[in-house]
């Protein structure tokens, strides 16, 4: 439905006043609230894309993270319903450290609420909302991302930034329903959404609430999180394999971070998912994706993952990802790949993180002469990075970082970028909500007490949550 320009954006006022005080009040919630109750057991509650999954498992659109990830929300469940806020920001200075890039002061962000209700003992539907402060805080130009590439602000493509999300960047809702022998079968539709296209965004696999600028291959992997226009149907069988398959507008987000882009499902993509244990997840992807800068250049997008995750402790994590994804492109451009490789390792108050990237990129992408269009370059980023809780566990985890970057490019590009290597760094603020349980694998779950427990089905089991045992 096509909506007027005052009617959208009241529309997107009254989504954001709505946002932001669930924002606002959620760290005073989690002070007033009764003290949780750790369980015994692991409460695991279902994720609101299928509910044959744990939430743990659940990535960014329909993706799968391993099931043993850890959750940064505040949550609460009264009867099978469930309500879920988690997000992150981070206020910031950057310096990129080359004549071609920039230096600011900004926070990315992003915030997202999911609700869930089961319509009977074997189905359940869910609903997702997510708002970015992108356009607010960053304006249309992005943040300053040394050979970052992709959209364009006022008719130019941008380059060596990464352009701001949609104000709205997620409302979908899905409908599951359990098919018999530990299987189900999902439908996901969204406006805007993600489709079965390549690994969970960046900003949604653990590492994102640590350090949050976009990788440099973003284009090559995970940029289709955000498009207007997504329905996607999957087969899940025992939460170990997934197929699936989406329809999609394959443009990118337009100019305008505060409207509602026409959806025209003129793409494609089909995922294959398997998660051999809680540990590991893995898939592949492709997918046909219809003029995404709206110059119609198409892009065949191939993408494969790994993501692992592990608690080593009490209040211990550590996780990682392989990440390769390629752009096989029309009108002569021909193929580029990126790959990717990022872990974060936390202990107590205290996280180490690094991303290590290698993407090839045309003079299109970087936007050079035109002589150069098609020439491929090949640039390299290497970060890591330090983050200390100044708070930790305590409804609000705050914690004070900094990131150091080293980019390199070929020498053909030095009159450009510089010479040498290009050393960039930035410190920070990282707010998130705190790690949901105690850190050995149970989960603390707000508006549940032992009464309630023990009266919901006279089990002890909460009505729309199994209980499993920890997994280690």
């Amino acid at each position: 439905m096509k909506l007027k320009h005052s009617e959208g954006f009241r529309r997107l006022k009254t989504l954001l006043l709505l946002m932001l005080a669930t924002a606002l009040l959620s760290p005073v919630y989690a002070q007033t609230m009764p003290t949780n109750v750790a369980m015994p057991m692991t409460g695991t509650m279902k994720s609101t894309t299928d509910l044959s999954d744990p939430m743990s498992q659940e990535g960014s659109g329909t993706s799968w993270l391993p099931a043993s990830s850890p959750m940064y929300g505040y949550a609460e469940m009264h009867g099978g319903n469930m309500r879920m806020l988690h997000g992150a920001i981070a206020p910031r200075y950057v310096n990129v450290g080359s004549k071609r890039g920039d230096r600011r002061f900004d926070a990315p962000s992003w915030f997202m609420g999911m609700v869930s209700r089961p319509l009977d003992k074997r189905s359940q539907i869910g609903v997702r909302a997510m708002v970015s402060f992108d356009p607010i805080i960053e304006g249309g130009y992005g943040y300053p991302d040394l050979y970052a590439t992709g959209e364009s602000w006022h008719g130019s493509p941008l380059h060596d930034r990464q352009h701001p999300h949609e104000l709205v960047s997620e409302l979908s809702a899905a409908y599951s329903r359990q098919i018999g022998g530990g299987n189900s079968a999902f439908l996901y539709v969204a406006d805007p959404g993600e489709p079965a296209l390549g690994p969970p965004a960046f900003m949604h696999r653990v590492i994102g609430y640590d350090y949050m600028p976009a990788p440099i291959g973003h284009h090559w992997m995970d940029a289709t999180h955000i498009l207007f226009g997504v329905a996607t149907v999957g087969v899940n069988l025992g939460s170990k394999f997934k197929i699936e398959g989406s329809k999609f507008t394959g443009r990118d987000p337009n100019e305008n971070r505060y409207n509602f882009d026409k959806p025209r499902f003129d793409s494609e993509s089909a995922r294959l998912s398997y998660n051999p244990d809680a540990n590991n997840s893995f898939q592949v992807s492709q997918g046909f994706i219809y003029s995404p800068d709206g110059t119609n250049v198409n892009q065949h997008r191939t993408t494969a993952s790994w993501l692992y995750n592990r608690a080593v402790g009490k209040d211990a994590n550590f996780t990682s990802s392989l990440i390769f994804g390629q752009n096989a492109e029309t009108q002569g451009y021909g193929t580029t790949n990126a790959y990717l490789a990022e872990a974060d390792y936390q202990r107590n108050a205290d996280t180490l993180f690094a991303r290590f990237e290698n993407v090839q990129k045309t003079g299109k992408d970087l936007v050079l002469a035109d002589a150069l269009q098609y020439s491929k370059y090949t640039v390299a980023t290497y970060t890591a990075g330090y983050i200390r809780d100044l708070t930790h566990g305590k409804g609000v985890d705050n914690g004070l970082g900094f990131a150091v970057t080293a980019d390199t490019n070929p020498s053909s590009l030095n009159s450009l970028y510089g010479s040498g290597t290009h050393v960039g760094f930035e410190l920070f603020f990282r707010f998130r909500p705190s790690r949901m349980g105690g850190g050995d694998g149970s989960i603390n779950m707000r508006g549940m007490g032992m009464s309630e427990m023990g009266s919901s089905n006279g089990s002890g089991q909460m009505p729309g949550m199994t209980m499993t045992p920890t997994r280690k």
